[in-house]
């Protein structure tokens, strides 16, 4: 790995894609694809490859903490990640055929809607009602067919799936949602592999960072209030969307 300016920045963010993952359930994706194809200069359809092993390893160690303060709620959390694994796996095999443009476009569009649903949502942190199976497993392949072809974990759609279909306050919906994203990027990872040829000691060095900042971030769970958590999410997954779509409306101008 030849050390550039680019490559140190990329590396310091890994910090923070680590704490996002930690903190909100998700979003680490939503970070590592710019950071990798904007400031590391990766091409798209590695830079994919290689955030899923990244958010998929960062989520797992931090499901792992999450699970030792009884946040994880497996039940829901194993059907909606059997579903996510398996449209995961084809969105990873389908991505190879996609341009790197159309996958950003893609990737921008969805977190905007998710960003917004976010902001508008209420719902308190407990488990509120019984979920309906079928539409956990529904919901669980459409988000990991997404994940699969931009390579994000899908934290920042599974949370508010998670809140209004599985009954989950954001503090539960937070914690099972990294369970899910550490199954869900093994399958998309699987789908890429063979397609595009991954930077090991690069990817190694950002999971280990990225592992650091989960948790720093996993440590602010059960402090930060509810609602500003919620919001905070929200914020910054709207924030990250007008850049990536702004980015890729003004390359094509």
């Amino acid at each position: 790995m030849t050390v550039t300016a680019p490559i140190v920045v990329a590396l310091v963010l890994a910090l923070l894609v680590g704490v996002t993952i930690g903190l909100f359930g998700g979003g680490g994706g939503i970070l590592t694809l710019p950071i990798l194809t904007y400031a590391a200069g990766f091409p798209t359809e590695q830079a994919i490859a290689m955030s899923l092993f990244i958010v998929g390893t960062t989520s797992l160690i931090s499901a792992v903490r999450h699970a030792f303060s009884h946040r994880v709620q497996w039940k829901i959390g194993t059907v909606f990640a059997l579903g996510s694994m398996v449209g995961s796996f084809f969105g990873g095999k389908l991505s190879g055929y996609l341009p790197g443009t159309v996958l950003m476009l893609i990737f921008g569009t969805v977190m905007f809607a998710a960003g917004i649903g976010m902001i508008r949502r209420r719902r308190g942190d407990t488990v509120e009602r019984r979920p309906k199976v079928w539409l956990v497993v529904v919901l669980g392949t459409m988000i990991g067919v997404i994940a699969g072809l931009v390579g994000a974990g899908g934290g920042f759609l599974i949370v508010p799936a998670l809140a209004l279909v599985g009954g989950l306050g954001m503090n539960f919906a937070v914690a099972t949602s990294v369970y899910i994203i550490a199954l869900q990027s093994a399958a998309g990872l699987l789908g890429h592999l063979g397609q595009t040829e991954i930077p090991w000691v690069f990817t190694l060095v950002f999971t280990g960072l990225s592992i650091v900042g989960s948790m720093i971030g996993a440590s602010f769970i059960g402090k930060v209030p509810e609602r500003k958590l919620k919001k905070g999410f929200g914020v910054f997954v709207l924030a990250m969307a007008v850049f990536v779509l702004g980015e890729q409306i003004l390359s094509a101008v």
